[in-house]
């Protein structure tokens, strides 16, 4: 395979988010302790980086609930729900959005989709608001901590 090394994960730094070539989401990776990495080269010291057309746009877009729409192999439109997380650093016209059906980490070109009307933002509801969460109760609670959940079927998953 070949990709782009986005980010090391400051919780744990053998951890690096890589985006594949050709793959629509991001992986995180021990490239130096995964035994799936046989021989690792470095094809070049930097990624040319990419620059956004429309910064205000993209400061718009984060942290927004959008509707994105995907096309098909039958030529229909389908919508996924999700939110837009961030710019990818390196390649920042990229952002990561992950979606309601599927809460995996995406990377795509949301300015593009936009533009051409497949990125809808949701407007912000006031009818039913959120519980309020102390800045940072989340973030100090639960970073480089092992988590376990139960799914619907009963089934347990456990991750970091």
């Amino acid at each position: 395979w070949k990709g782009t090394v986005l980010d090391q994960v400051p919780i744990n730094p053998c951890l690096y988010l890589i985006k594949y070539d050709g793959i629509d989401c991001v992986y995180g990776l021990e490239l130096n302790r995964d035994e799936r990495v046989l021989s690792l080269k470095i094809l070049s010291d930097r990624v040319t980086s990419t620059q956004v057309s429309d910064a205000n746009l993209a400061n718009t877009i984060i942290g927004k609930s959008v509707k994105h729409m995907f096309e098909d192999k039958h030529g229909s439109k389908d919508e996924w729900r999700g939110m837009v997380l961030a710019q990818a650093p390196i390649m920042k016209a990229w952002f990561y959005i992950t979606y309601e059906k599927d809460p995996v980490l995406y990377t795509y070109q949301l300015l593009d989709d936009y533009k051409e009307g497949d990125l809808h933002i949701i407007p912000e509801s006031n009818e039913s608001p959120l519980t309020e969460m102390e800045p940072g109760e989340v973030v100090y609670g639960l970073i480089g901590k092992h988590v376990e959940y139960t799914k619907e079927d009963g089934s347990k998953q456990i991750g970091i």
